[in-house]
């Protein structure tokens, strides 16, 4: 049990809905934090009871589909009483070592954020190569200084009320830690599926924001000579010109980035990723082509009576 003494002058903000299979070890995991919030989207599940159970704040966040989500929500309306806030996936755990580096590191003025690397577990294999690792996320900082980009998504259906891939503009300076966070799912390939289904709704958007140069207002931006993650803006606005992405994104991952070296787990992956990449491609279409919708027809066709055969000549007796 952490005593009271060993808190630290953190508040952790945990987004949910219907996580109650990875709340307990999320949970456990963020124990020395002074203060955790767990921001639910009217969970059916045990969610709620387990949260209070483990002593966390429950806060319930009803979205209106219009700007912000979740996340920025949560950032500018709780009553944090820590100036730092470390953002956790209920997905994610936050490993000891980290936690005595992040002591350290909210002691130090330098710095208004800090980078996260984590480590992604597939199929019980930790995710080294293909790209996957290093995985930077700025999680950690001073909450009053950080908000979340807009990606100009947030009206797409089927995306969530949730900030997944839109990144924290930051004012001041950031560093970097050295101690990794874990990202576990114990849920199964059904909710890896579901999640990613709604992953590319948004990620088709921001493919066609790229492509035509909408929705770069208020984001990190795209820069080759930036931070890692202005980088990997920069190389994406070139990857979504380029033709073959499903079977692309399959030979950047398991050859040319060695996803291989993961064994089964990583050939999984890498043919799940190629589905992926397909399935943005689906919709991108959908979206540019059919106005969002699988079919265009606004009313449907009449539908013609088949024609009868006509009747045959009646013979008159002799």
């Amino acid at each position: 049990m952490t005593s009271k003494l060993s808190k630290l002058p953190v508040s952790v903000l945990i987004p949910a809905k219907n996580e109650e299979e990875n709340l307990p070890a999320c949970l456990a995991s963020v124990a020395r934090a002074d203060e955790v919030f767990v921001v639910d989207s009217q969970s059916s599940d045990r969610s709620i009871e387990i949260s209070e159970s483990l002593g966390a704040n429950v806060v319930q966040f009803h979205f209106n589909g219009r700007w912000p989500k979740k996340k920025n929500w949560s950032l500018e309306n709780l009553p944090f009483r820590n100036e730092w806030v470390l953002i956790v996936d209920c997905d994610e755990r936050i490993t000891p070592e980290l936690w005595d580096e992040i002591a350290a590191v909210i002691q130090q003025p330098d710095c208004n954020g800090y980078y996260l690397n984590r480590r992604v577990f597939f199929l019980g294999k930790w995710i080294r190569h293909g790209g996957k690792y290093p995985d930077w996320n700025l999680r950690l900082f001073r909450h009053a200084k950080g908000r979340y980009e807009n990606l100009n998504t947030e009206e797409i259906r089927n995306t969530g009320d949730n900030e997944v891939h839109e990144h924290v503009v930051l004012e001041g300076k950031v560093g970097y830690l050295k101690n990794d966070m874990l990202h576990e799912d114990f849920r199964d390939l059904f909710h890896w599926l579901e999640r990613h289904n709604r992953y590319s709704n948004w990620e088709a958007r921001v493919y066609l924001n790229l492509l035509t140069g909408n929705g770069e207002d208020g984001t990190i931006g795209a820069n080759l000579f930036g931070d890692s993650v202005q980088r990997k803006r920069f190389l994406k606005k070139i990857w979504v010109q380029l033709p073959f992405k499903p079977l692309l994104r399959f030979i950047l991952f398991y050859i040319i980035r060695l996803g291989f070296l993961d064994g089964k787990a990583g050939y999984i992956y890498g043919r799940l990723l190629s589905q992926y990449e397909y399935q943005i491609g689906v919709k991108l279409y959908e979206l540019r082509d059919c106005g969002g919708k699988l079919n265009t027809s606004s009313t449907p066709k009449a539908v013609q009576p088949a024609p009868q055969p006509e009747a045959a000549p009646t013979q008159s007796p002799l």
